[in-house]
């Protein structure tokens, strides 16, 4: 099987309605401008609008790359804990999901996985694919490539915003965490997670 060189990149930096502000615009021109030194095939999005729009920005600093959506790749929670499993700091996040909420979620995030949690196709030819999607979706597929327990998501879920995290795939291969969560594309300004008690760094 090919070689499959996965960058996962989380949208830029929303607002409360989920529109890009000004600084998720430019965090995902910077994160473009760092990709186009990669011989990119093609930019996969989350359907949600955030990261629609980035996927869009990033591609516009690529040399002519095909964009397009990949349903698998929406924001989800990928997997719930037993409640005597959950961390103390995860406590009250899962209040209110059902089984079969829970499910659903499971089976977006094992269709991910299997979707871009592979090597590439029969051919011989390498391929390069940026997939910008969601904090959670990312850290799923790093601990699938990791081989890691479901519940190890969670540890790797403060992905921030247009960081870049690069998987390889090489035939029968163990997959390679190139690295995970790098920001040195972005100024100290626009280096933060979005989330609740994120800081700039």
């Amino acid at each position: 099987m090919a070689r499959r060189t996965l960058y996962l990149v989380r949208h830029g930096a929303a607002d409360a309605l989920g529109r890009l502000t000004d600084d998720g615009r430019e965090q995902s021109r910077l994160v473009g401008r760092r990709l186009a030194r990669e011989p990119i095939d093609v930019v996969w999005h989350s359907p949600l609008p955030r990261a629609a729009e980035s996927a869009r920005l990033i591609a516009a600093e690529l040399p002519r790359v095909l964009v397009d959506e990949a349903g698998e790749l929406v924001d989800n929670v990928p997997f719930v804990p037993e409640p005597e499993d959950i961390p103390p700091s995860w406590t009250g996040f899962f209040d209110g999901y059902d089984r079969r909420e829970a499910d659903a979620g499971r089976r977006t995030a094992d269709a991910s996985a299997a979707r871009f949690g592979r090597p590439g196709g029969r051919d011989r030819r390498a391929t390069h694919e940026v997939a910008v999607t969601h904090a959670y979706p990312i850290a799923w597929l790093v601990r699938e490539a990791l081989d890691a327990p479901p519940a190890r998501w969670m540890p790797l879920a403060g992905v921030a915003n247009t960081s870049l995290t690069v998987i390889e795939f090489d035939g029968g291969e163990a997959p390679n965490v190139v690295m995970f969560n790098d920001m040195s594309h972005l100024p100290a300004g626009l280096r933060w997670t979005g989330f609740a008690g994120g800081r700039r760094i």
